[in-house]
């Protein structure tokens, strides 16, 4: 085996920023996300809210708001409201959307979600449909309420 120059290791180090330059000029690899064709069956007064991701990036599942709403509601008769209505209460991820896509469809006010606090089974949480922001509250707080109903992707 013959020694190892300097001019050698120079050679080979252009050699690698080259391929280096080349690499940075390619354009970045694209993700080809498919969205096979669905069709989502709404009864009447029934909106298409969206899509919920999985954490890969794929549909969860499809969102629909039902037209029932419900006022001055604790949470326990919130959730039974949903279940009357044919649906459940949305949780805090569906509700930033129904916020995002459907916001016009709401009084401006706090609607409960169906998630209790982890730490406190005696609140639970809320969106604001006016400023946006979610939050936790008593469950014996009387509050509005809306149904959603969840279709596979």
């Amino acid at each position: 085996m013959s020694a190892v120059t300097l001019t050698d290791i120079k050679a080979a180090q252009d050699r690698l920023a080259e391929m280096i330059a080349a690499f940075e000029q390619q354009p970045a690899a694209k993700r080809l996300l498919l969205l096979p064709e669905t069709e989502i069956p709404l009864a009447p007064g029934e909106r298409y809210a969206g899509a919920i991701l999985a954490a890969d990036g794929s549909v969860s599942h499809h969102l629909v708001l039902l037209p029932d709403r419900g006022a001055d509601l604790t949470w326990d008769a919130a959730v039974e409201f949903a279940k009357a209505a044919g649906g459940e209460l949305p949780t805090r991820r569906e509700q930033s959307l129904l916020f995002a896509n459907l916001k016009d469809q709401f009084e401006a006010a706090w609607y409960w979600s169906g998630e209790q606090h982890e730490s406190n089974g005696s609140y639970a949480w809320y969106q604001n449909f006016r400023l946006g922001y979610q939050d936790n509250t008593p469950k014996s707080y009387e509050g509005r309420a809306v149904a959603v109903r969840r279709l596979p992707a």
